[in-house]
């Protein structure tokens, strides 16, 4: 160590945080503040606080030990990703030896390197160390990127850090032992004393940012309690003052601080993780019969009506399937067959033709001035538009023509058209990426790039699971780079490992198996695994049905299913959403397939929006919509509980957000309840702790229902009776005395 910094060493005061610096190659050494310190050599009255321990490596304990911190990224490479202002929970094993006291607290990092918060920690298991935190990274904000004001949001976006900083409680390890000492009068004098001291000190500690205020307070009381005059327990008294406890609990004196390793957050910008998507076809919206009974199919232009209805029902994005040009080879008619017929317009997913392939516009829907067009109004409801990028090609694309290399071809010459035996889908050339990945990484590049200055701002990715994960961790790296507020979804419904996977390549948020979780033992599996700590990578967006997925719940449930469903989905996960058709029960299905029957995918569908008002699900949409927006609890993927009922048909869970990271200074807590059944009535008991979320258990907890506007008081213990023709669920919000 140079002489000066060994000088600056011994200025160093005794709440200094600990640094971890780079190990040498030949040895790792332990340094500890200067031996000169007054803390170590001095003459003082009482005992030497705890001093920092520096790190010369990661791997190097501190004076405080810390271990076991979640989330954590896996192996150090992949951080852990949140959306700007989400709350969620730290967790970390803290503790020194001994009987001496312990404390933790979060530090906060933003990208710059500078502490922005600290955050206390609570000691949840004193048997284990377990301390606990709920902490959010930035504020909550709804701007979006074309917003005005969206450059605050934008410089609040990146890799931030958290930092576990763990230190030696004196105070509490003192006023543990010394109110013993003066209750049972044993060496009462010199622990009044020490007391003293450690107040004067800690009113001259820098770490602690005391207010001048703060620091008159500690100093009276230390001046108070070395006064003799006094009774021991009035002294003692000057130490336990509520003011003393609140600066314990949020200005504390840090002895041994001890800093762990940073652990990596990626913040991501409003939308990344809560939102709420809408899905429709472009040539159905607006879609209508002639006088000749035959259909006339909508566009670009008359879909603007589907804008208006999304926005009205209170959902953020919009999200088109393919809107290119579809090949004629092979095209498919109605319901998948192998035969088209003339008017049949063919699955949009068997994309390209002479027309032109992924970077244009089908005419049929109208031109990219058009397109340009509805995303501004999209963005003047305050919709983002969400484009579906299926990398596959017809036998039609210019691809095909253009790089042949791309394609596998059989040994009879012929290019292999996708399949996954045994089904097939003939009008679909699957990309191969062994020849030349490279290649089609920058194609890929340059379409994206092209939507998005058209005015997309998330790409809905097909099938992503059967191409390789490096090619889309290259592709969204690089269009991230340039579009930092561009957004992808997975439509990846496979093995766990490759969801995972494609989240660490960059996949905001991902489709996943909810339309088939629907018994109560199923859901109440289900919910806290994608609301724990999977949610810190995988962003699971729940989708009661699509085009192609029609479970056999929805089927058989009818309106009260759908219902049903659509608050599990809004409730149960952050990020949701619906294909249309839902507000109208659209829930026929394919003999032998979940899917709908005469498929959306395969023709266009002239739909009744006037018959929406009779079924009710259209206004529900909406209340659910609004409930999410209202209320921070709903906005995390890391606050979810499931709550014991006893009826098989009656799942329960509560979401809660502290009152420090609601905005509003008021805890947030959300209570919903769910018949499943479809069909009968079922009553329950649902059981509450209302001690471990905060709630007196001596008063009743009065809740408002968002969906009917009744108010109930609730306890320990409460009845629930929901009917699929009256109530299907409760969402309830605790409200303030």
């Amino acid at each position: 160590m140079a002489e000066e910094e060994k000088s600056a060493a011994k200025r160093n005061s005794t709440t200094k945080k600990s640094s971890v610096k780079k190990a040498s190659a030949k040895k790792t050494t332990r340094k500890r503040t200067s031996a000169k310190s007054k803390a170590t050599t001095a003459h003082i009255v009482g005992e030497a606080p705890a001093p920092v321990i520096e790190r010369a490596s990661s791997d190097q304990f501190g004076r405080i030990n810390i271990m076991d911190i979640t989330p954590t990224a896996e192996n150090g490479l992949f951080p852990a990703r949140v959306e700007l202002g989400e709350p969620f929970p730290v967790t970390a094993q803290v503790f020194i030896e001994g009987r001496t006291k312990a404390g933790a607290t979060v530090s906060v990092r933003n990208p710059r390197g500078h502490e922005v918060e600290r955050v206390a920690m609570t000691c949840t298991n004193p048997g284990l160390d377990r301390w606990e935190a709920m902490v959010r990274i930035g504020e909550h904000s709804d701007l979006k990127p074309w917003d005005a004001d969206y450059a605050k949001v934008k410089r609040q976006l990146g890799e931030w850090h958290i930092v576990i900083e763990g230190w030696e409680d004196t105070y509490a390890s003192w006023l543990h032992d010394a109110a013993i000492k003066v209750k049972v009068n044993d060496d009462v004098e010199n622990a009044l004393e020490s007391g003293s001291q450690l107040l004067a000190r800690w009113a001259g500690a820098h770490d602690s940012k005391l207010s001048a205020d703060d620091k008159k307070i500690l100093r009276k009381a230390a001046k108070t309690m070395a006064d003799k005059s006094l009774a021991p327990e009035d002294r003692l008294a000057a130490a336990t003052a509520d003011e003393i406890q609140h600066l314990h609990e949020e200005h504390p004196l840090r002895d041994g601080l001890s800093e762990s390793n940073p652990q990596r957050f990626r913040v991501e910008r409003p939308k990344s993780s809560f939102a709420a998507w809408y899905q429709f076809f472009p040539r159905s919206e607006g879609a209508h019969y002639d006088d000749k009974g035959k259909i006339v199919p909508g566009d670009l232009k008359t879909s603007l009506a589907g804008l208006e209805r999304a926005a009205a029902e209170g959902f953020d994005i919009v999200y088109l399937p393919p809107i290119f040009p579809i090949g004629v080879t092979n095209r498919k008619g109605r319901n998948n067959s192998l035969v088209a017929g003339p008017d049949d317009p063919g699955s949009p997913f068997g994309i390209g033709s002479e027309l032109g392939g992924h970077d244009t516009v089908d005419p049929l829907l109208g031109t990219m001035d058009d397109f340009k067009m509805f995303c501004e109004r999209a963005h003047e409801l305050g919709l983002e538009i969400a484009l579906d990028f299926a990398l596959q090609c017809s036998p039609d694309h210019p691809w095909v023509k253009q790089h042949p290399n791309w394609f596998r071809t059989k040994p009879d010459g012929t290019i292999a058209f996708a399949e996954n035996p045994p089904k097939k889908y003939q009008d679909i050339y699957p990309i191969d990426f062994n020849a030349d990945m490279e290649g089609i990484e920058k194609e890929v590049e340059r379409i994206m790039d092209l939507w998005i200055k058209a005015g997309v701002t998330i790409f809905r990715v097909d099938n992503p699971h059967t191409k390789p994960v490096r090619f889309w961790q290259d592709v969204i790296a690089a269009v991230t780079r340039k579009h930092p507020e561009t957004l992808f979804l997975a439509e990846a419904f496979t093995r766990p490992a490759m969801m995972r996977a494609l989240s660490y390549a960059g996949f905001t948020q991902s489709h996943c198996y909810f339309p088939w979780r629907n018994t109560k033992e199923e859901l109440e599996e289900y919910l806290p695994e994608t609301n724990g700590e999977h949610g810190f990578y995988q962003h699971n967006t729940f989708w009661p049905t699509t085009p192609d997925i029609l479970t056999a719940y929805l089927r058989d449930n009818g309106i009260a299913g759908h219902a049903v469903r659509a608050v599990l989905a809004a409730m149960g996960s952050p990020s949701w959403g619906i294909y249309n058709g839902y507000e109208l029960i659209e829930n026929r299905q394919r003999p032998g397939f979940e899917e709908q029957i005469d498929n959306e995918k395969y023709e266009i569908k002239v739909r009744d929006w006037g018959k929406a008002g009779k079924y009710g699900i259209a206004e529900l949409l909406t209340s659910l919509n609004r409930i999410r927006a209202e209320h921070p609890a709903c906005r995390s993927y890391h606050n979810l509980h499931i709550l014991e009922s006893d009826d098989e048909n009656i799942v329960a869970f509560l979401r809660q957000t502290p009152a420090e990271l609601t905005g509003t200074g008021k805890a947030d807590t959300v209570i919903v309840a769910v018949n499943l059944d479809g069909h009968d009535a079922h009553q329950s008991i649902v059981h509450i702790d209302l001690k471990e979320f905060g709630f007196d258990p001596d008063k009743p907890l009065k809740v408002h229902d968002e969906l009917t506007g009744h108010d109930f008081e609730w306890g320990a213990d409460n009845f629930v009776s929901l009917a699929p023709w009256a109530d299907v669920a409760h969402v309830l919000t605790v409200v303030e005395d």
